[in-house]
């Protein structure tokens, strides 16, 4: 019976043989990839470059839009070069690698999101207070921590999978999934359960539950404003709120053809949603990126 020490890779079993169309499955997935880091750099960029926008709000959205390329970053780069390999095969550092990125931009973005929920409900429900509680210094003490909340969470859920001694290397997804790792292991445990729960709890239901309090006391509070109020809220909730449910498809429970497809779900089409959401809805941001891209004063 095999163990670690003479796995020293991992076959990704999900890849099929396309023939040549691997060309364009290459050519278009690159572009895909390319046009994720392009978009979310730009709204970084003019976020960074326009004084105008450094406030609490767009300060968490480049937040967000950073973990967007680090969602994008984890994936593609590896399935690029799959394309052209026959064994499909990735290293175990590369693979536990690949994993601790991946799952630490789910909390990452659910934190996110929620802070920009507190964010929201501190400016709609608490306008007079809003300057000196969501400070710029506060700002970043709350980006620093949804990355060390994310790390840890990442660390004390999977930590055990590193020592794990595999009797198999071949994982059936396109990516280095942890339960499909933990499946390869030569003795199951109580651990693979509990650090399944421990993690949606801590990276999705804490989150989750966060944003949907702020909203509710956000919704509370509108009913009682006038039209021009609910307005404004409605346009700068909207595309926060969207992104929080958008999100949260990649926890549904389905059959294992379906699950291949949802779980790279949120590496296809979160991380271009985000910027666009944000980038094309809300007017600064929308008037910014025309004064960067066309450098009109």
């Amino acid at each position: 019976m095999e163990n670690s020490s003479e796995i020293v890779s991992f076959v990704l079993a999900a890849y099929g043989n396309v023939g040549d169309l691997k060309y364009l499955y290459f050519v278009i997935i690159l572009f895909w990839y390319l046009s994720i880091c392009v978009a979310n750099t730009v709204l970084i960029l003019v976020i960074r470059v326009d004084r105008r926008l450094h406030e609490p709000m767009y300060l968490l959205l480049c937040n967000l839009c950073v973990n967007e390329i680090n969602i994008s970053t984890s994936l593609y780069p590896l399935l690029l070069s799959q394309m052209f390999s026959d064994s499909h095969e990735v290293t175990v550092p590369w693979c536990f690698l690949q994993m601790c990125c991946m799952y630490t931009s789910a909390p990452a973005e659910f934190c996110s999101l929620a802070a920009m929920a507190y964010d929201r409900y501190i400016s709609v429900c608490h306008p007079l207070r809003y300057n000196v509680i969501m400070n710029t210094e506060r700002v970043f003490v709350m980006i620093l921590l949804v990355w060390i909340y994310s790390f840890l969470s990442v660390i004390l859920s999977f930590s055990f999978i590193f020592s794990l001694k595999f009797c198999g290397n071949n994982i059936e997804n396109v990516y280095c999934d942890h339960q499909l790792l933990i499946r390869l292991s030569c003795s199951l445990s109580v651990h693979s359960f509990i650090s399944d729960i421990f993690f949606v709890f801590v990276s999705i239901f804490i989150p989750f539950n966060l944003i949907s309090v702020s909203y509710v006391k956000i919704l509370a509070v509108c009913r009682k404003t006038s039209k021009e109020n609910k307005q404004k809220a409605v346009t700068t909730c909207t595309p926060q709120l969207v992104s929080s449910i958008d999100s949260s498809v990649i926890v549904a429970q389905l059959p294992h053809e379906v699950n291949i497809i949802l779980s790279i779900y949120l590496f296809i089409c979160q991380p271009m949603l985000t910027p666009f959401l944000y980038g094309f809805n809300l007017p600064k941001i929308r008037q910014s990126c025309k004064r960067f891209l066309f450098k009109k004063k």
